[in-house]
């Protein structure tokens, strides 16, 4: 078995900090206490799409759930319905985590049937001072509200995509652009973008059907768009989608958004990649290996590779534990995964902040390393189907003054022992960190900060009295 080298040198700062890519959407739905396990992972951000199943459960986070009779006047309090998004959303601030909001609707995978909220909006205008009175309302207290300070505030999703959106592309375009701006005037402090596009597997995938060849089409048209002196309207961030087998393609994308906002003009909207999972080779146990250490190792690896990339930040689709999507949790009931592990294990990264240069010499074997003068981690993955024996090369540090902790077929971030040569099993993710028990208290203080990124401190406290 040849060896590889894995090194990191704690001597060697590079730019940048590690990047909160171990954001989710949704989370278990907890209404009475925050999620479990988002405060222990440190989960960074939850996107709210398809929140409560389908048609969000009929109370959640959808416009027409929270706005349900569209004639109502969008300026009175009454024609809203926030009370379940409004103990949802509380109980996610309580665990630290930022919420990512889109405004639209859940996808109806039986449109086909009858399609119920897939339709453009009959009234542009309405629908953004419709979403305006959301915003308000967790941003600044109106109607009984809250000061939350949600950032980033999404139009709608995957709009080329005919259970999301039966209108025209130029139709999506046109809503963007009355919200956008709607937003915007407002409230200049958001973060507005969409559109949460459906990918760009024709990049890369051979044989690809018009209809994905159509979603690079999209894009190139949607930035046509928000940057013509005509329609021009903001973007500050763009949201794109992948489900993938091989965490290098999530870099091939995340470089075709990035040269695209770059050809336009737009070096300064952020590269949100906000959907994305393991789909593996195998397609009867797809389901069950995006939770167990094979999705542990792919979730590990694509962290390691965005690192790296032009992605500003990541969030994982999903972590409901009623979908089969959910690669975080088992179902029934809350019980994490192996999956959950390696976000855990990532935030240890995470919250130490600073980066310092780590590499492999080896395909499949991925590495990032991370510190601050609380300690340092180490963080290595073998994505790969066989065995890999490895050395183990520290600069500026001692070997001998890290722990390991590990996933792989036998263990679930366990305890494991540290030597400077060892076999890493197929699929298997190991953190090593200096970082002592004893410290974990301050070290979640500090992640409760960085997570919280409000203006207004206060609103962690909760309503407006």
């Amino acid at each position: 078995m040849k060896k590889a080298v894995v090194t990191a040198d704690f001597s060697r700062k590079l730019k940048g900090k590690i990047k909160p890519l171990h954001g989710v959407n949704n989370s278990p739905l907890s209404l009475y206490e925050p999620p479990k396990g988002f405060r222990e992972a440190g989960i960074p951000f939850c996107r709210l799409h398809d929140t409560g199943g389908a048609y969000g459960g009929s109370r959640y986070v959808d416009i027409p759930n929270i706005f349900p009779d569209f004639d109502a006047d969008p300026k009175k309090p009454e024609s809203y319905d926030f009370a379940f998004t409004d103990a949802y959303l509380t109980q996610l601030h309580a665990a630290g985590t930022q919420i990512f909001y889109r405004l639209g609707v859940t996808i109806e995978n039986n449109y086909r049937i009858k399609a119920y909220r897939n339709h453009p909006p009959k009234d542009f205008k309405k629908w953004a001072e419709i979403c305006a009175g959301v915003v308000r309302h967790y941003n600044c207290g109106w109607a009984n509200g809250f000061k939350f300070g949600i950032k980033y505030w999404e139009i709608w999703n995957e709009p080329e995509n005919p259970p999301m959106w039966s209108g025209t592309r130029e139709q999506y375009f046109e809503l963007y652009r009355i919200t956008s701006n709607r937003l915007k005037k407002e409230f200049p402090e958001l973060k507005v973008g969409g559109y949460a596009s459906c990918g760009f597997y024709a990049v890369n995938r051979p044989n690809c059907t018009d209809f994905y060849k159509g979603f690079v089409t999209w894009y190139d048209e949607f930035l046509k768009f928000v940057t013509a002196k005509k329609t021009r309207c903001p973007l500050d961030f763009y949201s794109w989608h992948l489900y993938t087998w091989d965490p290098e393609e999530i870099i091939l994308h995340a470089r075709h958004v990035d040269s695209k906002l770059k050809e336009y003009g737009l070096t300064g909207v952020e590269n949100i990649f906000n959907e994305w999972n393991y789909t593996t080779r195998n397609p009867s146990r797809r389901f069950l290996e995006m939770k167990d250490n094979e999705g542990a190792s792919f979730v590990s690896a694509a962290f390691c590779l965005m690192q790296d990339s032009p992605v500003d930040k990541a969030m994982y689709y999903d972590a409901y534990p009623q979908r089969a999507y959910c690669g975080l949790y088992h179902f029934p009931g809350t019980r994490t995964t192996q999956t959950y592990s390696a976000f855990a294990m990532w935030n240890r990264l995470y919250r130490l902040g600073i980066r310092y240069e780590a590499s492999s010499d080896t395909e499949n074997l991925y590495t990032c390393a991370a510190a601050d003068k609380s300690g340092k981690a180490w963080f290595i993955t073998n994505f790969s189907p066989k065995s890999c024996r490895i050395k183990l090369a520290v600069k500026a540090a001692e070997l001998k003054d890290f722990s390991a902790w590990l996933i792989d077929k036998r263990h679930d971030n366990a305890p494991a022992p540290v030597s400077e040569e060892l076999v890493l099993a197929p699929y298997a993710t190991l953190l090593l960190t200096t970082v002592k028990p004893a410290e974990k208290k301050a070290a979640e203080k500090q992640t409760e900060t960085v997570h919280a990124g409000l203006d207004d401190r206060a609103a962690r406290k909760g309503k407006k009295k």
